[in-house]
């Protein structure tokens, strides 16, 4: 059996959607798969064979209770420029393409897409589907493969979802699906209107009139939640919490990329965390983050254009640098072949510490474990960089029989490493925290694993879905497919 999640605008909710029908098909004992074909982010993530795929799909894969894999998401365009992209094919580099390079060769993909769906659908009961941006973008159908186009390779009906709190939903509904051919009009087969805030009997009308007008059914008005989940991967969306006696700020880098990196501070009830876009913005701060970035570089030259550079050299509290961010902390950055810019372009780093890094084409992407300053840590690797002389690593990795040290630290006040998720771990992130509380005379605590909290978030999220939208109805349709 098969389903098809689209939408009628990037951000709309396709993404928690399919997790929500996935953590329900398992809870209801099936074997289920999450599946988006294409995706478009710098929110990326390294599975057990060290494939890279987007992070929607993980969430997603943790909700149908599985371990996530490449084959879910075989086609990933991480933007490297505002007009170019990385392609990553099954969770490999493959080449840096324009759009209009790209757009001619996704011709070429369909039949790889074909292949690994085929094989998806005969291992599990349920295959979840997950389109991108909206089914009704005319310029860009021909040789689609990730929304109509992909339901034609799955024969699959289609639940579109329209998000409400923009306003115009109905408008959105009708829109999209007039612009849709004959035959893609009729894979169309219920709708969800989604982060309603109100009562929903003021809808009453809307939805009376929207089905008399398309002949498809509303079948869920889905209300505006806060769960504790990372629902996107679209480039806005961030998560943010406030109210906390530590306050963190994360720089929000022009080529921003892993930005969940940070979703396990809120579990710390006095942890605030906020991105920044302005220096001033680090007034106040205890800890400041540099995140990873898809051109260390460029984003290193806007640190100083921007002022954030000279405002970190002052800056009183700790820097913590992840990958790129690590990057930036040192001496210099070098891109050796031109992966960023052009060959033996370099840019002087922040200088916190003695280290050289090195851009070169050999990527390493590895899911890994260890320690941090004696605590357990788990998470991945994603970076063509080597770091040189980094005088004191702190970080044990182990992954298979290969044992390194990672990462580089100094008074307690600047930390770099290049481990993607270090602050899932309740462990480490009660470490870091504590020095924090510790320095501000705040009472010492422990902190939980991320991977914990999100199995109760999913469950909520099931129960929210269950509630209201009308899974039978969804389970009908794919049984009539059979």
């Amino acid at each position: 059996m098969r389903i098809m999640v689209q939408g009628t605008s990037s951000s709309c909710g396709k993404s928690i959607t399919v997790a929500a029908l996935c953590r329900i098909f398992y809870q209801d004992g099936y074997r289920v798969c999450p599946f988006k074909s294409q995706n478009m982010s710098l929110n990326s993530y390294v599975d057990d064979e060290g494939l890279e795929m987007g992070r929607a799909q993980v969430l997603q894969a943790q909700a149908a209770g599985i371990q996530p894999r490449a084959f879910m998401n075989p086609i990933l365009l991480k933007p490297t420029t505002d007009k170019k992209s990385q392609v990553i094919i099954m969770g490999r580099p493959y080449k840096n393409m324009d759009a209009v390079e790209y757009f001619e060769y996704k011709a070429n993909l369909k039949d790889k897409i074909k292949e690994i769906y085929k094989m998806i659908e005969k291992n599990f009961d349920i295959v979840v589907i997950e389109g991108a941006g909206s089914p009704a973008e005319i310029n860009l159908k021909e040789n689609d493969i990730v929304n109509m186009g992909m339901a034609d390779i799955a024969n699959s009906k289609v639940i579109l979802v329209a998000d409400i709190d923009k306003g115009g939903v109905f408008a959105s509904i009708y829109g999209t699906y007039m612009l849709l051919e004959d035959e893609e009009r009729k894979r169309i087969k219920g709708i969800i209107i989604n982060k309603f805030r109100g009562d929903k009997l003021l809808l009453k009308s809307g939805i009376e009139k929207i089905e008399s007008l398309i002949n498809v059914p509303v079948i869920g008005i889905v209300p505006y939640f806060n769960l504790k989940l990372e629902d996107e991967d679209a480039a806005g969306y961030r998560k943010e919490k406030a109210n906390g006696k530590i306050n963190i700020r994360v720089i929000n880098l022009p080529r921003i990329s892993n930005f969940t990196d940070f979703d396990a501070f809120m579990f710390d009830e006095d942890a605030t965390i906020k991105f920044i876009d302005r220096p001033i913005e680090l007034e106040g701060a205890d800890m400041v983050i540099i995140p990873g970035s898809k051109n260390t570089l460029e984003d290193l030259r806007w640190l100083k254009v921007s002022g954030f550079y000279d405002e970190l050299l002052k800056f009183d509290g700790i820097v913590f640098g992840i990958c790129g961010g690590y990057q930036m902390m040192g001496n210099k950055v070098i891109d050796v072949e031109g992966w960023e810019t052009q060959k033996g372009d370099f840019e002087e780093g922040l200088k916190f510490f003695d280290t050289t890094t090195f851009l070169l084409g050999d990527k390493k992407t590895r899911n890994i474990s260890g320690q941090a300053f004696g605590k357990r840590i788990k998470g991945y690797e994603i970076h063509m960089g080597k770091t040189i002389n980094n005088k004191n690593p702190f970080v044990e990795i182990n992954f298979e029989k290969e044992n390194y040290l990672d990462g580089d630290y100094k008074d307690n006040k600047y930390f770099g490493t290049y481990v993607h998720g270090i602050f899932d771990s309740g462990e480490f992130r009660s470490f870091i925290l504590n020095l924090i509380r510790d320095k501000k005379g705040i009472r010492i605590k422990k902190s939980v694993d991320l991977d914990e909290k999100r199995e109760e978030e999913l469950n909520k999220l099931a129960d929210i879905f269950r509630q209201n939208v009308d899974i039978d109805f969804i389970y009908k349709l794919m049984k009539e497919e059979e």
